[in-house]
């Protein structure tokens, strides 16, 4: 397949390009204007840009971050323009790279509400959540699915042992949320390559 991946040079978005290299799709890398890092230059919040750089693949990977300029905001307005875009190119899948914040953990609360999460993550958090119930929302041509994290995900092993779950976090018997960037790499790859959660959110963590 022909995959165009925004976000390509982060710490999922160049985990992402790897995996689906190593299982043989054919990767554009996409980043942000004036980035200066190689790649199809697309603006996320522009959908004439997203369109024209969507054109002739068979999906999007949006793995946008906050970039080098902290904008975190990014991921909540770049939905709809997002959706917008492929729609135009014809482009018929999106999966996006989603945050923890908006899962369900075992006292009932949202994680972004629970007393350990951090204030300095929850703009981000928010802007996650916001985007979430944008994609929510759609009820054009594109399948989106959303892919949540575990509380924990850093760079790690590939193990491709993993657990997926709906809306609520999973935890491990010792009761510890985790997946290596790596193995959430995989499930993301796993879900592009047979489609199982079309227009839902699901999460992962490593076994």
């Amino acid at each position: 397949m022909k995959i165009l991946v925004l976000g390509s040079t982060g710490m999922l978005g160049s985990r992402i390009v790897s995996e689906l290299e190593h299982r043989g799709h054919q990767v554009a890398r996409g980043v942000r204007p004036g980035s200066g890092s190689p790649g199809t230059e697309v603006d996320p919040r522009a959908p004439a840009s997203v369109a024209a750089a969507a054109a002739g693949h068979d999906a999007v990977v949006n793995a946008l971050g906050r970039g080098t300029h902290g904008d975190v905001r990014v991921v909540a307005e770049a939905a709809v323009p997002l959706l917008t875009g492929l729609a135009a190119a014809g482009c018929p899948r999106l999966l996006v790279v989603g945050g923890a914040g908006s899962l369900v953990d075992r006292d009932g609360r949202r994680v972004i509400d629970g007393p350990e999460f951090p204030d300095e993550w929850k703009p981000a958090s928010q802007a996650q959540i916001d985007a979430l119930d944008a994609y929510r929302g759609y009820d054009g041509p594109v399948e989106w699915t959303y892919l949540s994290p575990s509380d924990v995900i850093e760079p790690g092993r590939r193990t491709g042992r993993v657990e997926l779950g709906g809306d609520r976090l999973l935890r491990g018997e010792d009761g510890t949320s985790y997946v290596s960037a790596e193995d959430y790499a995989v499930a993301l790859v796993d879900e592009l390559e047979n489609p199982a959660h079309p227009r839902r959110r699901f999460t992962v963590r490593s076994r």
